[in-house]
């Protein structure tokens, strides 16, 4: 590194089969960096990269030997590789970009400036963004969406182009597509956030990684967001909404068949709203257990993890 004490600034690089794009954008950072301020550091997880990414990483390495290179066992996900990333970085100002070269390393001091408004988190706004509209369009409808599930007013919360202080990422777990909602989870825990608008190029090298599946999953895990946002604390005000609802609806139900029985005596055992009742009072005490117990322990499970697990090697972690 450019000093022995602790970089004032950690560039966290999450790359999965980005060969041709990742030395270019190495280059592009450093020389950005050497006209600032301050110590860095450069921390790359090649998340299980099945092409010649991780040699290049290690050719580069030999002649540039100021930064730690993180390789994943498989390919786990985004989340997992920042995850993994954010316990390495020894910084209390943290920058995460794709490795793309779609990310212009010349607003990183655009971020360190916002920053230093008294921000915890600044996230990147892709304001013109160069991408087809398979993947804008999609885009916008999940923003829009996130933005009316969690409250928080931000356009663009896919953008991996974002300063955090280590204090923030110390309080989230990542896992799934989680990475997506990390100003969420912040927000709910009571730091500042903002935007601002960020250059975006066209994508040079390779191809996308977005699909479908990614979406999907990317909506899934918001509904876990708002649970864990607005319900972690007091869950039973979903769960046991819900319950009471389908309780008693099958109690009103039950009740509506014994007056049919005892007052009109009619025959109610071969009845599908028997049945009805008894599934809907089933369903409403399962509300209170399974759901609940089951969004806690995957909560839990996930915090109990330890990254270390994903990691198969790590080069230069010992450079400071």
């Amino acid at each position: 590194m450019k000093s022995l004490c602790l970089p004032s600034l950690s560039i966290v690089i999450p790359v999965y089969n980005e060969m041709e794009s990742i030395i270019p954008l190495l280059h592009e950072i450093q020389n950005v960096l050497s006209n600032q301020k301050g110590t860095y550091e450069l921390i790359i997880v090649d998340d299980g990269s099945t092409d010649l990414t991780f040699k290049k990483l290690i050719e580069y390495r030999s002649l540039h030997p100021d930064f730690v290179i993180i390789k994943l066992r498989k390919n786990f996900g985004k989340s997992a590789a920042l995850n993994a990333a954010f316990r390495f970085a020894s910084s209390e100002l943290v920058i995460t970009m794709d490795g793309d070269l779609q990310d212009d390393p010349n607003e990183i001091p655009n971020f360190i400036t916002k920053m230093e408004e008294g921000y915890d988190l600044v996230s990147g706004w892709k304001y013109l963004r160069n991408d087809p509209i398979t993947k804008t369009l999609p885009s916008k409808l999940f923003n829009y969406l996130t933005r009316i599930i969690t409250g928080v007013n931000l356009h663009d919360f896919n953008c991996g182009y974002k300063c955090y202080k280590k204090v923030v990422l110390d309080t989230i777990d990542l896992y799934g597509e989680m990475h997506r909602y990390i100003p969420a989870l912040a927000a709910w825990n009571g730091f500042k956030i903002t935007e601002i608008k960020v250059n975006h190029r066209p994508r040079q090298f390779g191809r996308s990684k977005f699909g479908s599946n990614r979406l999907f999953k990317g909506v899934l895990d918001l509904i876990t967001v708002k649970f864990l946002t607005n319900y972690s604390s007091r869950p039973l005000h979903i769960f046991g909404l819900l319950g009471i609802i389908s309780f008693l609806t099958g109690f009103i139900i039950g009740l509506y068949l014994l007056s049919l029985k005892y007052f009109q005596n009619a025959n109610i055992g071969d009845r599908p709203l028997l049945l009805l009742a008894v599934l809907l009072i089933f369903i409403g005490l399962q509300f209170f257990s399974i759901g609940l117990l089951g969004e806690m322990i995957t909560l839990r499970g996930h915090r109990d993890v330890r990254v270390n697990q994903y990691v198969e090697t790590i080069v230069g972690e010992n450079i400071v």
